[in-house]
């Protein structure tokens, strides 16, 4: 299957955090999306892989991507290296993404920075026919993603664009309430964590409002690039 846009995350929970908004909006638009975690999240504080599994399959169902993956490494211990770098090139030239949407460059955790640079650097490589993959026994053609582009976390980083979600924040929510176990819930019984509170969980509304007010719409989710944003036309530019 060839996808669109492929949605990468360190963590299950990432992409719905940061960019769900947006991939929800071109699901409408009839765009095959795809969501590729990293890690399973098993150092979390909260919940169990086991549970996240699960929370991970309800909130891609939510927002109607075409296909999920986990590719498994370790959570907290993986690294930008040979190996792990072939398993995701594997799975560009699989999906033949044109789009692909992956973490914040510089964030609070530190898989999400090596994340970014592991994955943008894999889509270079993906592009080069003489790296050799195969997949099923079959040696894949080389693919190169057209854009690369990093979503915003933890930290407020200046994007460089910013889509308007006003019609697809209600879906956002309910794709990240989908993880009952790591975000707020008053009778939890589990140690509180910074992403555990009320103010984490209200943040997600609040900041995508702020980003929609800068813009002049209800909300918007924002987004940096490796190189130059290019238009056709001026009256591209809403």
């Amino acid at each position: 299957m060839k996808l669109d846009i492929l949605a990468i995350g360190a963590h299950p929970d990432d992409v719905e955090l940061s960019c769900s908004g947006t991939i929800a909006k071109e699901i409408d638009k009839e765009k095959k999306v795809g969501i590729l975690d990293l890690t399973r999240g098993e150092l979390g504080t909260r919940g169990t892989p086991e549970i996240r599994d699960q929370e991970a399959k309800k909130a891609a169902q939510i927002l109607g991507v075409s296909i999920r993956e986990n590719l498994g490494f370790r959570d907290g211990f993986f690294m930008n290296d040979e190996k792990h770098q072939r398993a995701i090139i594997t799975m560009l030239r699989k999906y033949k993404p044109e789009i692909v949407l992956c973490n914040a460059i510089d964030d609070r955790h530190i898989d999400h920075g090596k994340g970014s640079k592991l994955v943008s650097d894999s889509c270079f490589l993906s592009g080069l026919r003489k790296i050799e993959t195969t997949y099923n026994g079959e040696l894949q053609e080389a693919w190169r993603p057209k854009h690369v582009y990093h979503y915003i976390q933890w930290k407020t980083i200046e994007p460089d664009f910013v889509v308007d979600i006003s019609n697809y924040i209600d879906k956002k929510i309910e794709s990240v309430e989908a993880y009952e176990s790591q975000f707020y819930d008053a009778n939890s019984k589990e140690p509180s964590t910074p992403i555990s509170s009320k103010n984490f969980l209200d943040s997600i509304k609040y900041r995508a409002a702020d980003l929609g007010r800068i813009i002049n719409v209800k909300h918007a989710e924002g987004f940096t690039v490796e190189r130059y944003v290019a238009v056709d036309s001026i009256f591209d530019l809403i």
